[in-house]
């Protein structure tokens, strides 16, 4: 009797210290990194989870399919948010398209593909003339896209983004930055995988300090 009720025990313990060891296994520092001076967040009720990526960059693409994954998973007080980074005059045009697309509501039509057509493809894009004619096959309005491409409202995203992205110190892609106040990254996590483990385990600390 006394033999059954301790390992009546140990499987109730079991799972609580394996809940602990899970907790404990992402450290500051280490797999995550609290940035100095927080970022103010686009919506304050919700905890923000930004990926700053670029389409040119063959790991943004490589975690593509995860993190549309894990974006379709994400519960409703999780507010994701996507900003291209400009690492270079070639890199503008992408970040300029992304947010034309996203002003147009039509990311979902361009996102995907626009990676394929870099990576898998190898096509180039130097212009907006060669972008608008590619988002034009894949049904965006090509003219709209191309006064967009242009305007003001893409001029002043690209510019918020871009304080943005020298706020969290990002200096590589992807990376992930959790309401404002974390930066991950793959090398830090130690995978790809592991960086959205590590943003979960981030969100849900936010989601306690918020109680």
């Amino acid at each position: 009797m006394l033999k059954k009720l301790g390992m009546m025990l140990v499987a109730l313990v079991l799972p609580l210290v394996s809940g602990v060891a899970t907790a404990e296994q992402f450290k500051e520092g280490v797999h995550y990194v609290s940035l100095p001076f927080p970022v103010k967040t686009s919506d304050e009720s919700r905890v923000e989870v930004v990926e700053a990526f670029g389409y040119p960059c063959p790991h943004c693409n490589s975690f593509e399919p995860l993190i549309q994954n894990w974006e379709k998973k994400k519960a409703d007080d999780v507010n994701f948010v996507r900003i291209p980074v400009v690492f270079g005059r070639s890199w503008e045009p992408f970040a300029r398209a992304y947010y034309s697309s996203e002003l147009m509501k039509t990311v979902e039509k361009t996102h995907v593909p626009t990676f394929n057509a870099v990576h898998v493809e190898r096509r180039r894009f130097r212009n907006k003339e060669q972008l608008a004619d590619f988002y034009g096959q894949l049904g965006v309005d090509k003219a709209k896209f191309s006064k967009m491409f242009d305007s003001f409202a893409v001029t002043m995203k690209l510019r918020q983004g871009d304080s943005k992205i020298r706020g969290y110190g990002v200096d590589g892609v992807p990376s992930m930055v959790v309401n404002g106040k974390y930066r991950i990254t793959a090398q830090m996590a130690g995978s790809h995988q592991k960086m959205l483990e590590v943003v979960d385990f981030l969100v849900e600390k936010e989601r306690k300090a918020a109680q």
